[in-house]
C-alpha cells in the first residue's frame, strides 16, 4: 500500500481509544443482566438426560404447585411450526428443524420443559418435580456412520429446507455439495508426489466471559421487547417471529453491551425461552445460562473430518488439491450448510491456481449438541487440514515448507478458481511470509535445535485467508444526522461485541467528515430505530458496514454544502466544507457547522441527515502467515509454546491498537484449539467437558510470547483500503504448531488437540 494513501489519513490508520473504554474500566458498562428489573420471572430449562428419546408422559402438576411458580411449559404449549435458530440472512440456508419444545429430544441437554417463577429457589425446586417418562431410542453418535443410517435424527414430516443445499432429513443429511475444476484424479495420478491424509478437528467452545442471557417484557402497546446479548439483533427479531408464530412488527430487539460472542451469539441460543414465557404470561422474564449450560447446550464449532490429497511435481509445484469434508452438525442444522463451505473455499485458494481441484462435503445430523458459528467458521478446520497436508508434502519432497509455499502461494492479481472465481485485488501474503521468517529467525532455527537438556525446539509455519463479509448477501446500513450545535449522531445496526466496531466506524465517520471523534455520538442497536444490518459475523463489519458509513458521510457532506450554500445565498458549486464551516469561495463568507445545526431546527423543509447501505459482489480475503516455535520434552512429550509470530494483511489497518488485540486474542484461541481444548463424550452421548475444570482453555501463561505485525495492502473496494481481521487470526496456530512438533520430533498429529500423550505415543512409535 502506498505511503501517500495512509499519510493523508487523519483519524483512520491511527490508534484511538475505544469509545466505551472509560465505561468498561470503571465498571459502568451496562450488560443484559444489569438492565433486567429485579421483579422479572426467572426462567430455567429442564433438560433431557438422554441423547435420543420421545417424551411419553410429562406431569407438571407438582411443579406448578410450588409457591412462586408462574408456569411450566411443555411441547403441548408450543407452536408446531419449525424454524432455525441460525442468525443468517433470509431465506436461511440452515434447515427449519426446531420447535421451541419438541416431543422428541435429540441430545443430552436438549430442552424438555420451561419453568418460570419469581425466585431461583422456587424454579430449581419445581424443576426437580417435573416428572417426565421417556421412551429411550437408540442414538446416532458416530458422525462417520450418520449418513444413510436407519436411525433418523429428524424423521418428522414438517422438517423443511428453504435453500437447495443438498439437505435430506431422510438420509440424516443437513447439506451436501461438490465443486471443482479440471480432472483431479487424472492430475493426481500424473503427479510425482501425492500426500493422502485424513485430519480430524473436534468441536470447540467459544467460552466467552458473558454466557447466553436474555430478558423480555411487553411494552404499553403489547409488543414483545427483547433485551439480549446477541450478535444478530435483526435476525433474532425474525427468528422469534417464526418461533412464536407472531408478526415481526410485534417484536423489538435491543442489544446492550456484550461480554464476548466469538460467533456463539450468532445463534439465537437463549432468546426464545423468556420470550415464550413473556408472550404466554404477559410478565417480564429473564434467562441466564450457567457455565455448564453454556458448555452442554450451546453452539460450538463443528467437528469435521477432512480427507486431503495434494499432488506436486519434483520441483514442488502443487498441481492438484482434493478435499472431502465430513461435518457434524449435531442434533440441529444451525450453520451446518454454511460453515462447511469455508473448509474448502478458504483453504484451497491459498495455493493460487492448481491445474485441478475438487471440494466435496457432507454435513450430517447426529444426537450430540448442535454446532453453530465460531470465529473462523469452518475455515479454521479446513486450513488445519490443507496446511498440515502441505507441510507433510514439504517433508516428502525434502523441502523447507516456507520455500514450498513461496513457490505456490496466491499473489496479487491472480484469479482464484476455488474462491468463487474472484481476483485478488490486494494481497501481501508474500511479504507476510518474508516478514514472519525474519521475525522468528526461521533460517537459523529450521527445522529444529536440540537444547541439550532433554528438550528439542522446532519451528512450524502456516498460511491463512478468510473473507470480508458474505458476497452477494451481506448488507450494512448507516444513518447520520446533524443535531443542534452541529454534533452528529451515527446510527448503525452492526453489533459491537467487544471488537471495537463502534470505535472504528466512528473513526471512519470522523475521517470523512473532517471532525473529531468526540463530535460523533454512536448508538447501540435497537431494531426499532437502528438502520438494518445483518449483524456482526462473517468478518463483515469493517468492510461492509464501514463502506456504508463512508457512503453515508459522502452523501451528508453534499447535503451540508447544499444547505450551507442556501443559507449563504449562493450556488452549491461555489462552497467548500472543511468539517467546521461551509465557506463561499467567491466572497469568503462562511457559516459554521454549529450555526448550521441550529438553523436546521427552525423553518426547515428537509432534515439534514443521510442514510446509505452497502452490499458487495465480492468478499476480498485478508491473508496471514503464522509461525510457531515449540519446545518438546523428549522424556514426556510435553509441548511448550515458546514463541508465536504472526503477520497479517488486512488491507489498511483502521485502528492499529484494536487490530493488534484482535490478532493476539484470536491466536490465543487458536492455541487453545491446537493444544488444550477437548470435547469428550461418554458412550451414551453425555459430554464430560462441561466446566473449565474439564474443558481447558489457555491462560496467559500457556500461550508463550505472541508477536504481531502488519503488512498492509490496499483493497480498492474497501473503506480507506481496509479488509477484515476478526476471523482470520484464529486459523494459523493449529497447523503451525503441528508443523513445529513435526519438525522437532518427527511426530505428525492429525487430530486436535495435540496433547503430550499423543506426542509421547508418536515418539515411541518412531523409536
Amino acid at each position: 500500500m502506498s505511503m501517500e494513501r495512509t499519510e493523508k489519513l487523519r483519524v483512520v490508520n491511527h490508534p484511538a481509544a475505544k469509545v466505551d473504554a472509560e465505561a468498561l474500566v470503571t465498571g459502568r458498562a451496562v450488560y443484559t443482566n444489569d438492565l433486567a428489573p429485579a421483579d422479572c420471572l426467572i426462567v430455567k430449562i429442564v433438560r433431557s438426560p438422554h441423547a435420543h428419546a420421545l417424551i411419553k408422559e410429562i406431569d407438571t402438576s407438582r411443579a406448578e404447585a410450588v409457591p412462586g411458580i408462574e408456569c411450566v411449559l411443555t411441547y403441548k404449549d408450543c407452536p408446531q411450526k419449525r424454524f432455525t435458530l441460525a442468525g443468517q440472512t433470509y431465506p436461511e440456508p440452515s434447515p427449519y428443524d426446531r420447535l421451541i419444545l419438541d416431543q422428541r429430544v435429540r441430545f443430552v441437554g436438549d430442552a424438555a420443559a420451561i419453568v418460570a417463577g419469581t425466585s431461583e429457589e422456587a424454579v430449581k425446586k419445581a424443576m426437580k418435580l417435573v416428572k417426565i417418562k421417556y421412551e429411550v431410542l437408540e442414538p446416532v453418535l458416530d458422525f462417520r456412520k450418520a449418513k444413510d443410517n436407519p436411525i433418523l435424527v429428524h424423521p418428522e414430516d414438517n422438517w423443511r429446507s428453504l435453500c437447495s443445499v443438498g439437505a435430506d432429513n431422510n438420509r440424516n443429511l443437513c447439506a451436501h455439495d461438490v465443486c471443482g475444476a479440471g480432472d483431479v484424479d487424472a492430475v493426481l495420478k500424473s503427479c510425482d508426489y501425492v500426500v493422502d491424509r485424513v485430519y480430524h478437528t473436534k468441536a470447540n467452545q467459544q467460552t466467552m466471559m458473558e454466557t447466553f442471557r436474555t430478558y423480555t417484557y411487553l411494552d404499553a402497546y403489547g409488543r414483545l421487547n427483547v433485551v439480549s446479548s446477541t450478535q444478530v439483533p435483526f435476525h433474532v427479531r425474525r427468528i422469534l417471529g417464526h418461533a412464536l408464530d407472531i408478526p415481526k412488527h410485534k417484536i423489538r430487539v435491543i442489544k446492550p453491551r456484550i461480554g464476548g460472542g466469538f460467533g456463539a451469539k450468532q445463534t439465537s441460543v437463549s432468546e426464545v425461552y423468556p420470550a415464550f414465557v413473556t408472550w404466554k404470561t404477559g410478565k417480564p422474564a429473564k434467562i441466564i445460562y450457567t457455565r455448564e449450560e453454556a458448555m452442554t447446550a450451546s453452539s460450538p464449532r463443528h467437528e469435521m473430518e477432512m480427507h486431503v490429497r495434494v499432488g506436486a511435481d519434483k520441483e514442488g509445484k502443487i498441481r492438484a488439491i482434493d478435499l472431502h469434508t465430513l461435518s457434524n452438525t449435531g442434533a440441529y442444522g444451525e450453520h451446518g450448510p454454511t460453515t462447511v463451505g469455508l473448509s474448502g473455499h478458504k483453504s484451497i485458494p491459498l495455493y493460487g491456481s492448481p491445474e485441478a481441484f475438487r471440494f466435496e462435503y457432507d454435513v450430517v445430523y447426529t444426537n450430540v449438541m448442535s454446532a453453530g458459528a465460531y470465529r473462523g467458521y469452518g475455515a479454521t478446520q479446513g486450513i488445519f487440514a490443507v496446511e498440515s497436508a502441505v507441510n507433510e508434502l514439504a517433508q516428502t519432497l525434502g523441502m523447507d515448507p516456507t520455500v514450498l509455499r513461496e513457490k505456490n502461494m496466491v499473489r496479487e492479481g491472480m484469479v482464484m478458481p476455488a474462491y468463487y472465481g474472484e481476483t485478488t485485488k490486494s494481497c501481501a501474503l508474500d511479504r507476510c511470509m518474508a516478514r514472519a521468517k525474519e521475525m522468528i529467525g526461521w533460517d537459523e532455527k529450521y527445522p529444529c535445535r536440540d537444547m541439550g537438556n532433554g528438550k528439542v525446539r522446532g519451528v512450524g509455519v502456516a498460511m491463512a485467508m478468510q473473507g470480508s463479509g458474505i458476497s452477494h448477501v451481506d448488507t450494512g446500513t448507516a444513518a447520520i444526522k446533524v443535531n443542534d450545535d452541529g454534533y452528529y449522531s451515527l446510527m448503525i445496526g452492526a453489533t459491537d461485541m467487544g471488537t471495537g466496531c463502534d470505535t472504528i466506524l466512528t473513526q471512519m465517520a470522523a475521517e470523512c467528515l473532517d471532525c473529531d471523534m468526540s463530535d460523533i455520538l454512536v448508538h447501540g442497536v435497537d431494531t426499532d430505530v437502528s438502520p438494518y444490518d445483518c449483524g456482526s459475523y462473517a468478518s463483515s463489519t469493517t468492510y461492509v458496514t464501514g463502506m456504508a458509513v463512508v457512503k453515508t458521510c459522502e452523501t451528508l457532506r453534499k447535503k451540508i454544502c447544499e444547505r450551507g450554500a442556501e443559507y449563504l445565498g449562493c450556488s452549491a458549486e461555489d462552497v467548500e466544507f472543511d468539517g467546521q464551516k461551509v465557506t463561499n469561495l467567491k466572497t469568503g463568507e462562511s457559516i459554521t457547522r454549529k450555526e448550521l445545526g441550529n438553523k436546521v431546527m427552525s423553518f426547515n423543509n428537509e432534515p439534514l441527515s443521510a442514510s446509505e447501505a452497502f452490499s458487495s459482489p465480492t468478499s476480498p480475503p485478508p491473508f496471514m502467515v503464522g509461525m510457531a516455535e515449540v519446545e518438546i520434552d523428549k522424556e514426556t512429550g510435553v509441548p511448550e509454546l515458546i514463541d508465536y509470530v504472526a503477520v497479517v494483511d488486512c488491507g489498511t489497518v483502521v485502528n492499529p491498537s484494536l487490530a493488534r488485540v484482535q490478532v493476539e486474542g484470536g491466536i490465543a484461541q487458536g492455541i487453545g484449539m491446537a493444544l488444550y481444548e477437548d470435547i469428550v463424550y461418554n458412550k451414551k452421548g453425555k459430554t464430560y467437558s462441561n466446566s473449565f475444570m474439564q474443558y481447558k482453555i489457555p491462560s496467559r501463561l500457556d500461550v508463550g510470547t505472541i508477536r504481531v505485525e502488519f503488512e498492509s495492502s490496499y483493497e480498492p473496494t474497501g473503506p480507506f483500503g481496509a479488509k477484515s481481521i476478526g476471523e482470520i487470526v484464529i486459523n494459523t496456530p493449529s497447523p503451525a504448531i503441528s508443523n513445529a512438533i513435526q519438525n522437532a520430533v518427527g511426530v505428525i498429529i492429525r487430530e486436535l488437540p495435540m496433547t503430550a500423550e499423543k506426542i509421547y505415543r508418536g515418539m515411541q512409535e518412531e523409536r
